[in-house]
């Protein structure tokens, strides 16, 4: 059995009961491609190297027990739709990042607003174990069925981008990559910085909107214009695993001296 099939068993298993309901669930609608994006050839942007990045898909959002539970991200459906655009990279040889944002940052080296605003969130849960810390900042269950051995996870250290204090620009670096597929969460807060700094670093980064969420989905409409129309195309993720599909065969066509 390949390893791209144990996968999908094993999303399929941690995932059959929340996939019933999925097509209940109501997720803000992706914006239409601003015009200046349609001149771009995504799928020859799918084609060179391209990575793969979950950011803050953790406990502590999509369980009723976590920290940020009060928010109900699992009534919405971006985790579902990370999932398929997930296995669709995988099959396109996508590189993964699967990067954690801690809401316990009593050790983070501070400034006097970080210091205020980190402990408003972690004060009301101070006397919590550090198991129960630990297990509020891990990776949900159903993307841990994604894992593979060589993907990249670590935890964000400044206040919104994967970009400082991590090994990400090293990886994209070594790794020649130039294309970012971002998922996750919060869409007006590390997707957007994300994005943002991706394309101040010379990438390409392609938000999956509905593969996101903001706190309050009444503020989804305007981060997902914003980020459409300053920072990087907005899609949705059948859009995007049709695009990885037709850069997977384009490549293929390539190596085998066809056309598609």
């Amino acid at each position: 059995m390949s390893q791209i099939q144990f996968d999908r068993n094993a999303v399929t298993n941690f995932t059959e009961s929340r996939q019933i309901q999925s097509a209940q669930k109501i997720g803000t609608p992706v914006p239409e491609l601003h015009p200046q994006w349609k001149s771009v050839d995504l799928v020859s942007l799918l084609e060179e190297p391209t990575a793969f990045l979950s950011i803050s898909q953790s406990n502590s959002l999509y369980h009723p027990e976590g920290v940020q539970g009060r928010e109900r991200q699992w009534e919405r459906p971006s985790l579902e739709n990370t999932i398929k655009v997930a296995i669709a990279a995988r099959q396109a040889g996508a590189k993964f990042f699967w990067i954690g944002y801690d809401v316990f940052r009593q050790d983070y080296p501070k400034t006097p607003l970080d210091e205020a605003q980190y402990r408003n969130w972690y004060e009301p849960y101070k006397d919590w174990s550090k198991e129960k810390k630990r297990w509020d900042a891990e990776l949900v269950n159903e993307l841990k069925a994604l894992q593979h051995p060589d993907d990249v996870e670590f935890f964000e250290t400044a206040h919104q981008s994967s970009f400082i204090g991590t090994t990400l620009p090293l990886y994209l670096s070594r790794w020649g990559i130039r294309t970012l597929l971002i998922t996750g969460i919060h869409l007006d807060w590390c997707i957007e910085g994300n994005a943002r700094a991706a394309r101040d670093h010379g990438l390409n980064p392609i938000v999956i909107g509905d593969a996101t969420a903001c706190q309050f989905q009444e503020d989804e409409p305007a981060a997902l214009r914003r980020i459409n129309t300053f920072f990087a195309p907005v899609i949705s993720a059948d859009h995007a695993v049709q695009l990885l599909s037709q850069a997977t065969r384009r490549r293929a066509a390539r190596s085998s001296g066809g056309t598609v």
